[in-house]
């Protein structure tokens, strides 16, 4: 396609448009609609769309954007909550799939170094694709959702690690080699280093005079996330570390809700460039001979990858369910792995029958995640007796009854949770609260309130709770399937006390009630009941 091809792009576009349409009439995911019409415009369809020009430069932009938003919104103190086990899931996956993804290549009948590429490029999970279905379904701030994010940022730092070392050992100049890994090791210092200056000294005080104009604030925030991406991009980490790294210097602002809101449209216009892109550089020459490869390496993915990570998060202690929607989510190769499997066919390491064939993973792997991400919920349910006994043993918590005597067993110390907590203890309740963010449990400094690490999903936890001494259960969580999984927990552990549970939808509370919750809050409703008493009060006076 040409840089200025206006013909060509409104085509590409209407194409676009015609193919998401008729996913939707057969409620089938975009991503993988658009993935479609990507093959169907680029060189092994019509030809309309190449490797450069302008959808390249589209797609670009939206990769910026999007992550520019996830940085944006990351909350410091949730990297600290989930940090160690993003960390180790991300490294454990990481070492896992490698070795066994290594084997499973040499039985096919590779030779050692290109089933080294086969098995890293198996490794890495797409960020832009994973954290695009997870802010659809609005699960990005859940518990699995955080923990995905984390080990997606542990990824995407080693597979920019593997490249750098590809390209510094790929080059003629071998001597070279620890030199140019001291100056990677400066140049990112000095970036992250920036960063923190901009954050601190500069970004406040412009952002207090660019947001008197709405229209300058999203100029602005565009602007500042290319730019980073773009220098970060030069000094050889790739535009994606730049654009999440810009979102992050902006997260501590007061403005950074205000801009997220206004970029969410423009994110996704320029994503379809993305997933038309990625579809259009799919590669399938070859591709018939390496159909028994294709389909035992891509079942590896969507079977072997969830279950690598939900086996180290079990060995972590985090509740089954848990670690099988983390694991979910990274259930198919990266973008990231194409380009190294280009990259290891530049440097002469693999041949083309390869990289195709990678390719074709990436293809299978990306449509077949998508859907498991988009009904993991009903895929979790389907599983819950098996995951169960995954679960850890209840013989290794701690015993029961250490918390004293309460009243009331309160989950979640969030905005709706920490002012209820305040209430009761107000009115001589004593209350036990729960809530899986470690950081507001050790700032947790209400009188009458035991603060404890734990999460709703996590059944054989209630074992530790004085559900005996309880005179009632309540759970400030939103999430209709958490309630649920917590409130067939209780009955299991057959709890007599009363249950008061939060919903934000009617449908929500009405499956809540059907399930004979005692008490279900809907504070929304409860809102407006109030408001509108006090609106009409004052009109009336």
């Amino acid at each position: 396609m040409e840089p200025h091809d206006f013909s060509l792009v409104a085509a590409v576009l209407a194409l676009s448009a015609a193919v998401g349409l008729l996913a939707t009439l057969l409620r089938q995911p975009l991503i993988v609609a658009f993935i479609g019409a990507g093959i169907v415009v680029g060189p092994t369809g019509l030809g309309w769309v190449e490797a450069e020009g302008t959808v390249d430069l589209l797609a670009r932009l939206g990769i910026a954007v999007l992550l520019f938003l996830v940085g944006l919104r990351l909350d410091l103190h949730l990297v600290r909550a989930t940090g160690p086990v993003a960390l180790a899931t991300g490294l454990g996956q990481v070492l896992f799939t490698s070795v066994f993804g290594w084997l499973i290549a040499l039985a096919l009948g590779m030779d050692a170094v290109t089933a080294l590429y086969v098995a890293v490029a198996l490794t890495f999970s797409s960020t832009i694709i994973i954290v695009k279905l997870l802010s659809d379904k609005r699960e990005l701030e859940q518990l699995h959702g955080r923990i995905a994010v984390g080990l997606l940022i542990v990824q995407d730092i080693v597979v920019v690690l593997v490249m750098i070392a590809l390209t510094a050992f790929g080059q003629r100049s071998g001597g070279n080699v620890p030199l140019s890994i001291a100056l990677v090791l400066a140049k990112g210092l000095g970036l992250l280093a920036g960063a923190v200056l901009l954050m601190r000294y500069v970004l406040p005080r412009l952002l207090h005079h660019v947001a008197r104009s709405q229209e300058l604030l999203v100029l602005f925030g565009v602007a500042y996330a290319v730019s980073v991406a773009a220098l970060s991009q030069w000094l050889g980490f790739g535009s994606e570390v730049g654009a999440f790294l810009a979102g992050v210097s902006l997260a501590p602002t007061t403005y950074r809700d205000a801009l997220g809101a206004r970029l969410v449209s423009l994110r996704d216009f320029l994503l379809l460039f993305f997933f038309l892109q990625l579809g259009a550089r799919l590669e399938f020459a070859g591709a018939a001979e390496q159909i028994t490869a294709a389909v035992v390496l891509s079942l590896f993915v969507l079977v072997g990858n969830p279950l690598i990570v939900l086996l180290i998060m079990a060995a972590l202690r985090y509740p089954a369910r848990v670690g099988f929607l983390t694991g979910l989510t990274v259930a198919q190769i990266s973008e990231f792995s194409l380009i190294l499997a280009a990259l290891g066919h530049g440097l002469g390491h693999i041949d083309r029958a390869a990289v195709s064939l990678i390719t074709i993973v990436g293809l299978v792997t990306i449509g077949g995640s998508t859907y498991l991400i988009l009904y993991s919920q009903r895929i979790c349910r389907r599983l819950e007796h098996l995951l169960g006994r995954i679960d850890r043993a209840p013989g290794r918590r701690e015993p029961a009854g250490g918390h004293g005597d309460v009243d009331v067993i309160l989950y979640g110390l969030g905005r709706f949770g920490g002012p209820l907590a305040d209430r009761l203890t107000a009115s001589g309740h004593r209350v036990l609260a729960v809530d899986f963010d470690p950081h507001r449990v050790r700032r947790n400094d209400r009188d009458g309130v035991t603060a404890v690490f734990g999460s709703a999903e996590d059944v054989h936890f209630l074992e530790t709770l004085p559900l005996a001494r309880a005179r009632c259960v309540i759970s400030t969580i939103p999430l209709l399937e958490t309630n649920k999984i917590l409130l067939h927990g209780l009955r299991h552990h057959r709890y007599r006390g009363g249950t008061a549970f939060t919903a934000h939808s009617r449908r929500a509370a009405e499956q809540l009630r059907a399930a004979r919750v005692d008490l279900v809050i809907e504070p929304f409703d409860a809102a407006v009941s109030a408001a509108g008493d006090a609106l009409d009060e004052m009109l009336r006076r």
